[in-house]
C-alpha cells in the first residue's frame, strides 16, 4: 500500500492529539536525562557483570510484554482512557521510587514496575490516535509526529541534563514522575473535551477468546511480530550492550560519549524523519522498512569495526543507525494501524507489544555474547540478523489472514 502524507494535514489534528504530542515531549525529555545511564548506575553502585545487568533489564521487559498484550486487548473492551490513567499513575509511582531506591532488590522491583507501566501505556495510546483521527493519511502523519516529538524530547533531555548537572543522577527520575503527573492532568481535560470518557462508558463488544482466535489465524501478523522482535533485538544493543561495552572498556570521556550518542541519535531523527517520509511517500510500507534494515545492517558493521578510542566513529555509526530508525520505527506503527480492523485496534497494538521481546532479550543476549565472544561478534551477528528480517518482510504479503467480518458478526452475537 502506498502513502502520500502532506504536512498540511497537521491542521486537522484534534486538541487531544496535540495534548498527546505535548505529553510525549515532556515525558520523554525528562526520561532521557537518566534512563540510558541506568546500566552505568547499576555497574557503579553494585559492580555486577554485563550478564547480570542484562538479566535484570531483560527480566523486567519480559514480564511487561504479556501485560502489554492484555492491556491493549482490555482497552478495546473498557476504553483507552481507563488503561492510560492506570499506567500513567503507575509511571508516576515507579519513577518516584526509582529516584529513591538504594538496594539491588529495590532496583529490580522498580525497573520491573517501569517496564509494566510502559507496556500498559503504549498500546492504548497508539490505538487512541486511530480512534480520534478517521482519515488514514492524517492518522499516519499523527503517528509520525508522535515519534518525532519523542525524539525532540530525547535530544533536549540529555543536553538539559548536562546543563543542569543532572545527567546520570538517580534523582533525575523525580522530574520524569512530575512530567507524567502533568501529562495525566492534561489528558483528563483532553478526554472530556473530546468526549472520550462519555463515549467509552459502554464497553466495545470485543471478546478475549475471539480476539485470540483472530490473532492465531493471522499468519501475516505473526510473521510481522517475529520479524520486528529480531529488529528490536538489534536496536536494543545500543541501549544496553554497547553502553556496557564502552563502560567496561574504559573509553575516554565515557559520559560525554554516551550523551553525545543519544543526542546524535535524536537530532538525526528530528532533522531527517519528515524529509525521509516525503522522499519515500510513494513507496510501499514494506519497501521503506527494507531500506531501513539495510541502513541498520551498515550501522552494526560499523560498530563491529570501529576502533575503541575513535570518538567520532561511534557517533557516525549511531547517525547511520538513526537514519534507519527514522524510517523503521514510525513505519512499524503505521503498518499495524493499516493491518488492524477498527474494532480490534487495541488488540493489534497490544500484540505489537510482543516486539518488545527483542528489547527484553537484548540486554541478556548481548551481555552473554559480550562476556563470552566480545563486541565484534555481537555487532557482526546483528548485521546478519538484519538480512534475515529483510527476507521475512519480503514474504509477508504471501501469508494468509482471517476473515474479520465473520469474526465481527460472531462477537456481536455474543
Amino acid at each position: 500500500m502506498q502513502s502520500d502524507v502532506s504536512l498540511q494535514r497537521i491542521k486537522d489534528f484534534p486538541v487531544l492529539m496535540w495534548i498527546i504530542l505535548f505529553g510525549a515531549f515532556i515525558t520523554r525529555g525528562s526520561f532521557y536525562m537518566v534512563w540510558p545511564f541506568l546500566a552505568v548506575i547499576l555497574y557503579e553502585k553494585f559492580g555486577i557483570s554485563a550478564t547480570e545487568v542484562g538479566l535484570i533489564l531483560s527480566s523486567a521487559a519480559i514480564i511487561s510484554v504479556l501485560i502489554g498484550f492484555i492491556g491493549g486487548t482490555l482497552s478495546d473492551r473498557f476504553g483507552r482512557h481507563q488503561l492510560m490513567y492506570a499506567s500513567g499513575i503507575l509511571y508516576v509511582i515507579s519513577f518516584t521510587l526509582l529516584a529513591q531506591t538504594e538496594t539491588m532488590t529495590g532496583y529490580v522491583i522498580v525497573i520491573t514496575l517501569c517496564s509494566i507501566a510502559k507496556a500498559l501505556w503504549e498500546p492504548p495510546t497508539s490505538a487512541l490516535i486511530g480512534d480520534i483521527i478517521d482519515d488514514m493519511k492524517t492518522r499516519e502523519l499523527a503517528m509520525q509526529s508522535r515519534y518525532f516529538v519523542v525524539n525532540v524530547g530525547a535530544a533536549i533531555g540529555p543536553m538539559a541534563g548536562v546543563w543542569f548537572g543532572l545527567t546520570g543522577q538517580q534523582s533525575s527520575f523525580y522530574l520524569t514522575a512530575a512530567a507524567f503527573a502533568v501529562f495525566l492532568l492534561l489528558l483528563t481535560w483532553g478526554f472530556k473535551k473530546h468526549g472520550i470518557i462519555e463515549r467509552e462508558h459502554k464497553p466495545a463488544k470485543s471478546q478475549f477468546k475471539t480476539t485470540l482466535r483472530i490473532l492465531a489465524q493471522d499468519k501475516l501478523l505473526q510473521c510481522l511480530i517475529f520479524s520486528n522482535i529480531l529488529c528490536m533485538f538489534i536496536y536494543g544493543q545500543m541501549d544496553s550492550s554497547l553502553i556496557q561495552y564502552l563502560s567496561r572498556a574504559e573509553v575516554p570521556e565515557l559520559l560525554l560519549l554516551i550523551s553525545s550518542m543519544i543526542v546524535a541519535n535524536s537530532l538525526v531523527i528530528v532533522c531527517c524523519q519528515f524529509l525521509l517520509l516525503k522522499m519515500m511517500s510513494s513507496m510501499a510500507l514494506e519497501k521503506r522498512i527494507q531500506i531501513g534494515l539495510v541502513l541498520l545492517a551498515c550501522s552494526q558493521l560499523w560498530f563491529a569495526l570501529n576502533p575503541l578510542d575513535f570518538f567520532w566513529g561511534w557517533i557516525g555509526a549511531v547517525m547511520v543507525m538513526s537514519l534507519a530508525e527514522a524510517i523503521l520505527f514510525p513505519t512499524m506503527n503505521v503498518h499495524i494501524d493499516r493491518l488492524a480492523p477498527s474494532h480490534l485496534r487495541g488488540a493489534y497494538f497490544g500484540a505489537a507489544s510482543f516486539y518488545s521481546l527483542g528489547f527484553a532479550f537484548a540486554p541478556l543476549g548481548g551481555g552473554i555474547i559480550l562476556d563470552s565472544l566480545g563486541a565484534s561478534w555481537l555487532f557482526a551477528g546483528a548485521a546478519v540478523l538484519c538480512f534475515v528480517v529483510i527476507y521475512l518482510y519480503s514474504i509477508l504479503n504471501k501469508l494468509p489472514r482471517p476473515d474479520f467480518e465473520t469474526f465481527k458478526t460472531e462477537a456481536a452475537s455474543d
